[in-house]
């Protein structure tokens, strides 16, 4: 018995995600682990849970995730898009509502990276008249 499936990829700073939609009873699975052991933060499962509430699609699917690089909130942000992606897959009329709640965007901000000569990004050293 062949399940169906919907895939979809989501990325946020040097994170990723991996997102599988199969039909189901709304339970998110992320890293075999349910979700509120790997984000206890109740803001970040509200995050990841917004294309679901979005489109009304809560207790449809079962959400099967991995996720790799980046902390909590990279990763929480790619399992949104990641979300919203494979929902994309599974109902291509989806996209106006997904696209108008902005959660179809990829996030472009990301770390800037050191220069030389400097302590960080933008952070000097400290200037020494003598």
């Amino acid at each position: 018995m062949a399940t169906t499936q919907h895939y979809g990829t989501g990325r946020r700073k040097t994170s990723t995600a991996r997102v599988f939609l199969r039909p189901g009873s709304g339970s998110i699975t992320v890293n075999l682990r349910p979700l509120e052991a790997s984000f206890p933060a109740e803001s970040l499962r509200l995050v990841i849970r917004q294309p679901l509430v979005v489109t009304e699609t809560t207790a449809r699917f079962d959400v099967l995730a991995t996720t790799t690089g980046g902390g909590v909130a990279g990763q929480a942000g790619a399992l949104r898009l990641g979300i919203a992606r494979a929902l994309v897959d599974f109902n291509e009329e989806l996209r106006s509502t997904l696209r108008k709640a902005g959660l179809l965007t990829r996030d472009p901000r990301a770390k800037e990276r050191k220069k030389y000569g400097m302590a960080g990004a933008r952070k000097r050293f400290q200037f020494s008249k003598r």
